[in-house]
Order: structure tokens, then C-alpha cells, then sequence
């Protein structure tokens, strides 16, 4: 079921067809968070932003959105992508999401 998050004029929507949260300006394609769901995990591999839109946040909107979508669904998630990984340091509320097998990459889980 897809999920839509709107804040100013950038539109996050859950893509599963295409496995990933995408984020738009208008009909622009601005960004994307890829995801891959096995079971009761998640891992994000990439985010992506178009360079003429970088630095406007749409990167943390794309990430916030992804993990508040997994933490409706009840899933766990892994990092693997480094601006991920470093948005939940960040961003500690999210750090009960993460996977144990997630801890070698960097922060340890839980908390």
C-alpha cells in the first residue's frame, strides 16, 4: 500500500514497484530512497538526490519517511547505506529500528 508524506512543496511517496521511496517536485523526480523488504527486515542500499536539489533536505525527508513507513509496518531495518546510517546517529529516536547484524557497521543498536 503506498504512503505519501508532503512537506513544502517536495512529495515523498512509497514506489514498491520500483522498491523505493521517491521524492518529487511537481512531476520532477528530485531523489529516491531504495529499500529492499525480506520479511521482517528492510535495508536501504542508497539514497539518491538529483544534484540540483541537494541541499534543500530532501534527502532527510526521503529517510524519515522510510523509516517511519517501517516502523508502521513493524519491520526492522539495516543501513546500508552511509548516509542513512549517519541520518540515525543523528537522529536517535530511529536507533530502536535497527537490526543487531546492522551493529557492525557502526552505532550499536538499541539504546
Amino acid at each position: 500500500m503506498p504512503t505519501a508524506a508532503t512537506n513544502s512543496q517536495v512529495t515523498i511517496t512509497d514506489a514498491p514497484a520500483h522498491g523505493r521511496f521517491e521524492a518529487r517536485i511537481g512531476a520532477t523526480l528530485t531523489g529516491f530512497a531504495d529499500y529492499v523488504r525480506d520479511d521482517d527486515l528492510v535495508t536501504y542500499p542508497r539514497v539518491v538526490v538529483s544534484r540540483p536539489f541537494r541541499g534543500r533536505g530532501i534527502g532527510d525527508r526521503l529517510v524519515r519517511a522510510a523509516l517511519d513507513d517501517a516502523r508502521r509496518r513493524g519491520l526492522r531495518i539495516r543501513p546500508a547505506c552511509s548516509f542513512v546510517e549517519q541520518w540515525i546517529v543523528m537522529h536517535p529516536e530511529y536507533r530502536d529500528l535497527v537490526a543487531e547484524e546492522a551493529g557492525e557497521a557502526g552505532e550499536t543498536p538499541g539504546g
